[in-house]
């Protein structure tokens, strides 16, 4: 029976993959899982999903025939996520510009190398309330990043969060902090019945910088076939936010506002 999420990338279970397939696994939600360098084939397709996640995974691994019958499925009510990389948008080999399942985005993806990266202080700025951010302290305690892909938003498009790039000195005995640039970093939108999501950076390291030890509560998860993960509990509390709305899965009552808590 296939899971109702279908994760694709993040090399693989013994690796990256670890940290989202551990979280899945811990909220009970059932997946099935390619690693980065393996095709998609039309029979891990041939079940309905919830939702289709595709994070530092090549647009070549999927033929232009098996991404119109993923559309197909977000038309049909499935959501389509996908994570930054440097194998996702364009990245160094995402090459999804112009491709079914990039089209579909809520963002416009860039004909080049699209790699940003983050030597300095890059803050998350909430730009919007939504339900995919309630209940986190995006103000009072805004979260880091190590790197994101750079695109642009489509006209119709939600910018939930922001990302902004800081330029460090010290100076007179004491750190100045000057705004270089800001780039968006949560976008969301819609495609037919189907709910889409852009997130800039990747979840697991070395893009996801500070983020994943986001809260001072910790959270243990280990999915089959992988090795146990350790992470804040504001970083699971926000992933299990954002794929519950895009795929539109049933969360129990108070369950998100609980793992905050933790």
């Amino acid at each position: 029976m296939a899971g109702s999420v279908l994760y694709l990338g993040d090399t693989s279970l013994q690796g990256a993959a670890g940290y989202l397939a551990g979280l899945l696994s811990l909220w009970g939600w059932s997946f099935d899982y390619l690693p980065s360098d393996q095709a998609l084939t039309a029979a891990d397709i041939q079940a309905p999903r919830q939702l289709l996640i595709l994070s530092d995974y090549s647009a070549k691994y999927i033929h232009a025939s098996l991404q119109q019958r993923l559309v197909a499925q977000v038309e049909q009510g499935a959501g389509l996520l996908m994570i930054g990389g440097w194998e996702s948008f364009c990245g160094e080999t995402g090459h999804w510009a112009d491709t079914p399942v990039g089209q579909i985005l809520p963002v416009h993806i860039a004909a080049h190398d699209d790699r940003t990266n983050c030597p300095q202080p890059a803050l998350v700025v909430q730009r919007q309330n939504h339900a995919i951010l309630d209940n986190l302290p995006w103000n009072d305690c805004p979260p880091t990043i190590g790197g994101l892909n750079a695109f642009t938003p489509k006209s119709a498009a939600q910018v939930l969060l922001e990302v902004e790039r800081y330029h460090a000195r010290r100076q007179d005995g004491q750190m100045a902090f000057t705004l270089q640039d800001r780039f968006p970093l949560l976008v969301i939108g819609q495609h037919s019945r189907g709910r889409t999501a852009a997130l800039a950076t990747d979840v697991a390291p070395h893009w996801v910088g500070g983020l994943v030890d986001w809260g001072t509560g910790r959270v243990k998860a280990q999915a089959p076939g992988s090795w146990q993960i350790e992470v804040g509990n504001l970083y699971a509390a926000f992933l299990r936010q954002l794929l519950g709305w895009t795929g539109q899965m049933a969360v129990e009552a108070g369950s998100w506002k609980s793992e905050v808590e933790r």
